[in-house]
């Protein structure tokens, strides 16, 4: 239900005519947080003529870096800023700002889910990216060899997926078939396979991409739904959030007060994520 966002990596929200006096507001990174971004954008522009707003992508990464190399205002991220990240950035001082939560869910393809495949315990699924299952016949699926999708080791939702299925947020994952970057790369991936394996953003999950439950130690089975993302039930959540050098000021800080005001918050919750308000 995103892909029109992701038409194209850069969406520019600006008047036709600028004014001599616009104001700009300078944005990057996460793809999980971009449709939350993009969408307040939208929404500020029309109460902020003069503003203009350049939103773009690029992962995690992106976004501290170029915050860290002050060449952007805010960046978008959903993982928490590294050590290497900061020491790497000394005369910069990175603060985050939580604007919603949000869970990593292992995805399939909708024909594995509909054969019978809907729960994997954490390791299990550490097992087919570690490459020791490489057959969905080993869960009791079918005969087929498993599509194993990864992400490029910068992105968010890597490290966070990552950290709880493999015990370390850079793990390698030596089974994996492809490595791909953003959230609608991988999306596509997945419907295009009928036997295929990934990490996705609970927003993100459709009729064509499945996430599936996990099944704990004890053996309580935990769905990736919204109420047991609020409740912190599922296993694998974190938050989304948006990082500047120091304290915000200007249209950056407006522009972040407005996500976390109640009209922000609304649009969090309509793309699929759970506003920090409850």
């Amino acid at each position: 239900m995103r892909n029109i966002l992701f038409l194209s990596a850069l969406i520019l929200l600006f008047n036709a005519c600028s004014k001599p006096n616009t104001k700009t507001i300078t944005v990057a990174g996460s793809t999980t947080v971009l449709p939350v971004v993009s969408t307040a954008a939208e929404q500020y522009k029309k109460a902020h003529p003069d503003t203009r707003i350049i939103v773009n992508a690029g992962g995690s990464g992106v976004g501290v870096n170029q915050v860290g190399s002050q060449k952007i205002e805010i960046g978008m991220i959903s993982r928490a800023i590294t050590s290497q990240e900061i020491d790497q950035y000394p005369d910069t001082s990175f603060q985050t700002h939580s604007i919603g939560k949000d869970a990593v869910v292992p995805v399939v393809s909708s024909e594995i889910f509909d054969s019978g495949v809907t729960s994997l315990s954490l390791e299990q699924i550490a097992k087919i990216y570690r490459g020791e299952i490489s057959n969905w016949k080993e869960l009791n699926g079918p005969d087929k060899d498993i599509l194993v999708i990864d992400k490029e080791k910068s992105r968010g939702t890597r490290h966070v997926f990552m950290k709880i299925v493999m015990g370390d947020k850079e793990a390698d994952a030596p089974g994996a078939d492809l490595v791909l970057g953003s959230n609608n790369e991988e999306q596509t991936a997945v419907v295009q396979s009928d036997a295929a394996i990934g990490m996705l953003s609970n927003a993100w999950l459709n009729e064509d991409v499945k996430g599936i439950s996990i099944i704990m130690p004890d053996g309580e089975v935990i769905e990736p739904s919204l109420n047991n993302i609020i409740n912190g039930s599922f296993p694998i959540t974190r938050n989304l959030l948006l990082v500047t050098n120091g304290d915000p000021v200007g249209g950056a800080r407006k522009f972040i007060d407005f996500i976390l005001s109640k009209e922000g918050q609304d649009i969090v919750t309509q793309n699929g994520y759970v506003s920090i308000v409850q």
